[in-house]
């Protein structure tokens, strides 16, 4: 038998020697890894998008149970001179996922590699290559474990590996006729989100201009013609410049007297640039017909790339009060959402949906100007057209346009603190299949026989009507 020896205080790892056509187990020397062994060990290549809304992308994800810094670490393709170096200053946490967009440097073709590597490009730490493009993602299920299958696109956010509720929709739980609730021809294309606050219907046309409705005597809506607003409002950035592509409204608690959010994916003045933004807007007061925005939250830094007109198309706010009872986790911290670990804010947070990834981002926005992304989380549906929070059922409704055939998904916060599938619908069955980026929910008070209102509304203006109205179950 061959034994070896190590020196006194030395740890021991079995090595095989070859000996005489055997194979024998020794021990020797475990030398001391190095200092970034074990972090680098935790970061994994967790999903590639090739082709589709997005720019090629590689996500990284971090398994582990520390925070690792990846500034200068250099992803690749299949070419060794193809080379992306990952931004200064760029730390994952533990659970934490980050997109990059590297087609700046290199495309990600149908028969390809993405490999990751640390600072200097020499030492591989990770890869995965395929033979067929993403349709749209190659995800790793579960996130920074498990094989790489297709699924769908969730760039910076946890991989949807096919256990959310809703892949079968149930049929729509309200009336199934669908009745036009506005005059023809009144808004003509790109009526984009909705929002009811009691007697008002406010509406973000992503051409920049937000409308005040009011009812029109006939369950529908019609312009308020009162204090400017008879052709709804041009809306401009802070100083009065650009033409924000506004695409969704909501309010706080506060009501319009608190502002109105308007959530925006680019300035029409620039169309070909990203721009993901929250912009607020003085809607109760004036009577001039332009809006210009007191605050901006551009956020488009710290989310995934999209392409310029696949950004926020949804927006939404909880108030904190019903997120602390509900045991909301907030996943900068780790911990159990505490509002007052942000300082002066709108009392609640604001959720966005995302056009090109299905991905609905949580943000508390701060007085100041910064904002804290407090969670990410996968609405299941290739894209998010529209956001609505129930308080009367505590859900939220996640909507999605004729990209999925008009599916409208609910989630609800569960146990563990984070928001889950609750239940998936079809659209009712007496409405087409229609481009519709808006949808509200009446209040409470609004319940009659066990169903109240709800407002689509259709960026086409098909057959000259932007607003469509059914309802749903209280």
């Amino acid at each position: 038998m061959l034994e070896v020896r190590a020196p006194r205080g030395r740890r021991l790892a079995p090595i095989r020697l070859a000996v005489a056509g055997a194979t024998l187990l020794a021990a020797a020397t475990l030398a001391a890894p190095a200092a970034h062994a074990a972090p680098a060990d935790d970061i994994r290549i967790n999903e590639v998008v090739t082709t589709g809304s997005v720019d090629d992308s590689i996500e990284l994800f971090n398994k582990g149970a520390a925070a690792v810094d990846i500034s200068g670490w250099i992803l690749k393709d299949d070419d060794a001179s193809h080379t992306f170096s990952v931004p200064s200053g760029t730390t994952l946490a533990p659970g934490a996922a980050r997109a990059f967009a590297v087609a700046s440097a290199f495309g990600l073709g149908s028969s390809d590699k993405a490999r990751l590597y640390l600072p200097g490009g020499s030492t591989l730490v990770d890869s995965y290559s395929w033979t067929a493009h993403s349709a749209p993602s190659w995800s790793r299920c579960p996130d920074g474990t498990g094989a790489f299958k297709k699924a769908a696109l969730t760039l910076g956010a946890p991989n949807d590996c096919g256990t959310g509720g809703g892949t079968n929709p149930a049929p729509w739980p309200g009336g199934s006729s669908v009745a036009t609730a506005d005059g023809s021809n009144v808004f003509g294309e790109d009526l984009s989100g909705l929002y009811q606050e009691g007697s008002v219907l406010w509406a973000a046309q992503n051409s920049g201009k937000l409308w005040r409705l009011v009812r029109d005597g006939s369950g529908g809506w019609r312009p308020d013609t009162a204090g400017g607003w008879t052709s709804g409002k041009t809306l401009r950035y802070p100083g009065g410049s650009g033409s924000p592509d506004s695409e969704a409204v909501t309010l706080t608690a506060a009501g319009a007297a608190g502002g109105a959010y308007v959530a925006t994916e680019r300035n029409g003045d620039a169309s070909g640039t990203s721009r993901l933004s929250v912009l607020r807007y003085e809607a109760a007061t004036g009577t001039g017909s332009t809006l210009t925005a007191t605050k901006e939250w551009n956020l488009t830094a710290g989310l995934p790339a999209v392409g310029s007109n696949l950004g926020f198309e949804a927006i939404t706010w909880i108030p904190d009060t019903t997120l602390v009872a509900a045991g909301f986790k907030d996943e900068s911290t780790g911990a159990a959402y505490d509002p007052n670990g942000y300082g002066a804010h709108t009392g609640g947070v604001f959720l966005l949906g995302v056009e090109g990834t299905g991905a609905v981002h949580a943000y508390v926005l701060q007085d100041s100007g910064a904002a804290t992304r407090v969670a990410t989380i996968v609405s299941g549906m290739a894209g998010v057209m529209e956001l609505q929070w129930e308080p009367q059922a505590a859900r939220l409704w996640t909507v999605c346009d004729d990209t999925c055939g008009g599916q409208h998904r609910t989630m609800k916060i569960g146990t563990s603190g984070a928001f889950a599938p609750d239940a998936a619908y079809q659209r009712p069955s007496g409405m087409p299949d229609l481009n519709n980026e808006g949808f509200t929910v009446a209040g409470a008070d609004e319940c009659v026989g066990g169903t109240k209102p709800v407002y689509w509304s259709d960026d086409s203006n098909t057959s000259g009507h932007a607003l469509r109205r059914g309802t749903v179950s209280c």
